[in-house]
């Protein structure tokens, strides 16, 4: 019996051995993340930046030109569009966390943005679909609702699209790389301005073609082109599934948070003096995710720890669970919204930032309209002015991260890189400087036409690249500052969220901007004999006047930056989440 024993034993190893040198011979399997999956995903911001820009970039020239619209009526046109494009990421974010995870919804996102770019150049191509064009003067035809109601329908639809695609394409590629290393950790800080970088350099390539296209040849041609750009950004995408690292929704921070604020309500009459740490309801973290990151208790903003005092034992049942979420919560739901809570200073002066560069997608955009555009005789499409913002933008990034770091790093072998503070504090004054020019320009230009008794200035269209640059430099220091600390400060579990609130401080400057431009319209116009806004010819207000005005509440956003604001954005970076990985390490090096 034995010998069949071992015999059977005996021909099962054989026969093991024998299968095992067809499997060794296999090549190991590629490990999912990282850059290799990171360049689908740029490659699908690439495309869909360069379709958004495109219509971005001459959408004031088309509206002006098409649509036969005003100053302010365009203003507020392009200004609420902007700030819904914004607003949108908040509803994305939630389906993203709560339901779809990041990947489907990207996938939405575009899909909704392509059909977008279908109408508006179904609108650019049927003229019924808009007013009669118009040379210039201000007996233009005006557009009827319907036909504002399809081109809202085209710009709704992108709308939804930048919600699904926004919060969770900057998440999306900060989950391919591993943070609990320190070589993942490097390679995401590199990500966010390699991910401002190659979006921008694809698009000073592509725009100058699209954007001439538009002005010079057709507007159907011109926004087919970035129909066809979302088209092959969503097969890219697609393409790169097989690479990915996709985490499934672990349920929406937006509820936690709203049952915190009821329940810390609810006990306001609570007191949180001498009250013991085992007071409060915190369970026992079961680590189902190893990007989910444990908060530990703070004592910043304490009024929402009474959301999680245990008022009576009552409140919870036999398990130790709350018997009513909306009136007992746990630590680290609190604690994930004093994190949200925290990023509000920051927050407020990333919207005085933008403010700035509203003014150049619009009022920028009418100065290159009357300026004389015509440099040996080639005509330079008023568009093409946000191509040296964008310029400056991506060169200030290349030399940075190419140029300065490495030198700067083997000749003091140390973390050398420019804080956030620095580089926050360095684009609020490129804005301020950025006004400043603008005005001087502005005046000279509306002098010279009017001298010379035209629409059209005489004035270069080139003496307005000095503004367009100083906001390219805005944006490249302070926004990519701002977006990097979002997205540091909350766990990775919360980066969605992260991406929908820097587009949220987008959509505040857009919405912002609108009431400040319809206040100071009404003002000046009763006020003064020339305003400083209204009509469409900039001859006859004096828009350099409303550009001091921006420098000058850039002024008081760089005062209350250093004054305020910056005092949480280091705090904040003293703590940083950290995940339990990390602290585990901590330990280790702690005991030997």
């Amino acid at each position: 019996m034995e010998n069949v024993l071992t015999n059977t034993s005996s021909s099962s190893a054989d026969s093991d051995i024998t299968r095992a040198p067809p499997n060794s011979l296999l090549p190991p399997k590629k490990e999912a993340g990282g850059w290799r999956s990171v360049k689908y995903i740029l490659g699908n911001e690439s495309f869909e930046k360069l379709a958004s820009m495109g219509l971005i970039a001459n959408l004031t020239v088309y509206l002006q030109t098409r649509f036969n619209m005003d100053g302010i009526q365009l203003v507020n046109v392009f200004n609420i569009w902007s700030g819904s494009t914004n607003v949108t990421p908040l509803l994305g974010a939630f389906l993203s966390d709560t339901y779809l995870g990041r990947f489907r919804t990207l996938i939405c996102g575009s899909t909704a943005s392509f059909l977008g770019m279908v109408v508006m150049s179904l609108i650019a191509g049927i003229p019924n679909l808009r007013p009669l064009h118009c040379t210039g003067g201000s007996n233009c035809q005006k557009p009827e609702f319907w036909q504002l109601g399809v081109l809202y329908l085209g710009l709704g639809l992108l709308a939804i699209g930048a919600g699904g695609v926004r919060p969770c394409n900057i998440a999306f590629g900060a989950d391919q790389f591993d943070t609990r290393t320190e070589k993942g950790r490097a390679q995401l800080e590199s990500f966010f301005n390699w991910w401002y970088f190659s979006f921008t350099v694809s698009l000073v390539i592509a725009l100058t073609v699209v954007v001439y296209v538009q002005t010079n040849v057709s507007w159907v041609i011109g926004y087919g082109i970035p129909a066809a750009c979302l088209f092959f950004s969503i097969v890219i995408f697609l393409i790169g599934k097989h690479t990915y690292i996709i985490t499934k929704p672990q349920g929406s921070v937006f509820v936690d948070m709203a049952k915190v604020i009821v329940a810390a309500c609810k006990k306001r009459a609570m007191s949180l003096e001498s009250t013991p740490e085992n007071s409060f309801y915190d369970p026992p973290w079961i680590e189902s995710d190893q990007r989910v990151t444990k908060l530990a208790h703070t004592n910043m903003f304490k009024f929402f720890d009474k959301a999680a005092l245990i008022a009576d034992p009552s409140e919870l049942d036999d398990k130790g669970l709350p018997k009513n979420s909306w009136r007992l919560c746990s630590v680290q739901q609190v604690e994930q919204l004093k994190l949200v809570v925290g990023l509000v200073p920051v927050w407020i002066t990333g919207i005085g930032c933008f403010i700035t560069m509203d003014q150049m997608n619009t009022f920028g955009l009418m100065q290159a309209i009357q300026s004389n555009n015509k440099i040996h005789n080639f005509k330079i499409p008023p568009g093409w002015m946000g191509l040296s913002s964008m310029i400056c933008l991506s060169t200030w990034i290349f030399i940075y991260e190419q140029i300065y770091l490495p030198y700067a790093k083997k000749r003091s072998k140390k973390n050398v890189r420019l804080t956030m503070r620095q580089r926050i504090n360095t684009g609020i004054v490129m804005a301020i400087l950025c006004m400043v020019v603008a005005g001087i320009v502005e005046k000279n230009r509306r002098e010279t036409a009017l001298k010379q008794g035209s629409l059209l200035s005489p004035q270069s269209i080139l003496l307005l690249l000095p503004q367009f640059s100083l906001s390219g430099l805005n944006e490249g220091f302070a926004a990519v500052a701002v977006m990097e600390y979002y997205t540091n400060h909350l766990p990775e579990s919360m980066r969605t969220l992260a991406g929908a609130i820097f587009f949220l401080s987008f959509s505040a400057s857009s919405y912002l901007n609108t009431v400040i431009v319809n206040v100071v319209h009404h003002v000046t116009a009763k006020l003064g004999k020339t305003p400083w806004l209204g009509g469409r010819d900039l001859n006859k207000v004096k828009l350099d006047n409303f550009y001091y005005l921006i420098a000058g509440l850039a002024l008081l956003n760089l005062l209350y930056f250093n004054l305020f604001s910056c005092r949480y954005l280091e705090k904040n970076a003293d703590k940083r989440p950290a995940s339990r990985h990390e602290d585990k390490g901590l330990e280790m090096n702690e005991n030997v």
